[in-house]
C-alpha cells in the first residue's frame, strides 16, 4: 500500500450529473447496463464521493438517456449499498463505514466465510465450479481504456464471488446476513489502488483451487487468509483517516483533474 500523504480539503460536497466528463455510454449491450457501469466506475472511485447528489434529470441529459435505464441502474446500485434514496431528496451517494465499523465487519466475516467455503467444497455444483470460473476469469479482464471502470468491474466480481461462495456452503441466510454487510463496495471505495486487483485475484485463484479440489480444510483456510489480507490491506487506510469514514482528502485528490 503506498503511503498517504497531507492533501487539501475539497470542495463542498457537489450534487452528481451535471458537466462531469466521464467515460460516455457504450453502444454494446443495453443502455440500462452501461449506465450502471458507468455509474459503479465513478462512485467506487469516488469521483461521486459520499453523501454526493444524484440528480436523474441531469443525467439524462448528460448521458443522453431517458430516465427509466437511469432509474433501473440505480435500484441496481442501491441494493449493492452504493447509493441510498432518501423521501423528498433523492438519492446520494452512501457515507463510507468508519474503521471501526470495518473492523467488526471483517470480524463478523471472518466468523462466517471460511465456514461457508469450507461447506462449499463439499457442496458445489458444477454449474455453480463454472460460475466461479466464469469470475474469477472476468476480474482478470480490466477495461484497459478506463481505469475507474476496470476497477469497478473488479468491485462487482468480486462481490458476486464471495456471495456465490456463502450461498452455495452457507445457504440464503448467511448470503443475505452477507449482503446486509455490503462490505464489498465500500471496500474498493477506501481501497481504489491496481496492486489490490493483483492481490485479490491470487487469493481468489487459491481459494478456488480448494473448492474445486473439495477441500474443505483448504477452502476454509484460504478464505481466512483472504479476509486477513484484505483487512491488513485497508488498515493503513483507516488508521490514516481516522474514524470519521469521510476520507475527504482521497476524495479531493481523486477529484483533481
Amino acid at each position: 500500500m503506498t503511503s498517504i500523504s497531507p492533501l487539501p480539503h475539497p470542495d463542498p460536497i457537489p450534487s452528481f450529473g451535471d458537466g462531469d466528463a466521464e467515460p460516455q455510454l457504450r453502444s454494446r449491450r443495453s443502455v440500462g447496463d452501461d449506465i450502471y457501469e458507468v455509474l459503479l466506475a465513478r462512485l467506487i472511485s469516488l469521483k461521486v464521493p459520499p453523501g454526493a447528489r444524484i440528480s436523474i434529470d441531469k443525467l439524462a441529459r448528460e448521458l443522453g438517456a431517458s430516465q427509466t435505464p437511469i432509474r433501473a441502474a440505480l435500484i441496481r446500485l442501491e441494493a449493492e449499498g452504493l447509493i441510498v434514496k432518501t423521501h423528498l431528496v433523492g438519492y446520494s451517494a452512501t457515507a463510507i463505514p468508519s474503521s471501526q465499523r470495518f473492523g467488526e465487519i471483517f470480524q463478523l466475516r471472518q466468523l462466517l466465510e471460511p465456514h461457508a467455503a469450507a461447506q462449499a467444497a463439499a457442496k458445489l455444483s458444477a454449474e455453480e465450479r463454472e460460475d466461479l470460473r466464469a469470475l474469477v476469469n472476468n476480474m482478470y479482464e480490466p477495461s484497459m481504456d478506463d481505469e475507474k471502470l476496470a476497477y469497478g468491474k473488479f468491485a462487482h466480481w468480486d462481490a458476486h464471488f464471495h456471495r456465490l461462495i456463502a450461498l452455495s456452503g452457507g445457504g440464503q441466510l448467511m448470503a443475505e446476513t452477507l449482503d446486509r454487510l455490503q462490505t464489498h463496495m465500500h471496500l474498493f471505495r477506501v481501497l481504489f489502488h491496481s496492486s489490490v486487483t493483483q492481490e485479490a485475484i491470487k487469493e481468489h485463484e487459491e481459494l478456488f483451487d480448494a473448492l474445486v479440489a473439495g477441500n474443505a480444510d483448504r477452502a476454509r483456510t484460504a478464505m481466512k487468509r483472504h479476509l486477513q489480507l484484505s483487512f491488513k490491506r485497508i488498515s493503513p487506510v483507516l488508521e490514516a483517516y481516522g474514524d470519521t469514514g469521510s476520507l475527504r482528502r482521497e476524495i479531493a485528490a481523486r477529484r483533481t483533474p
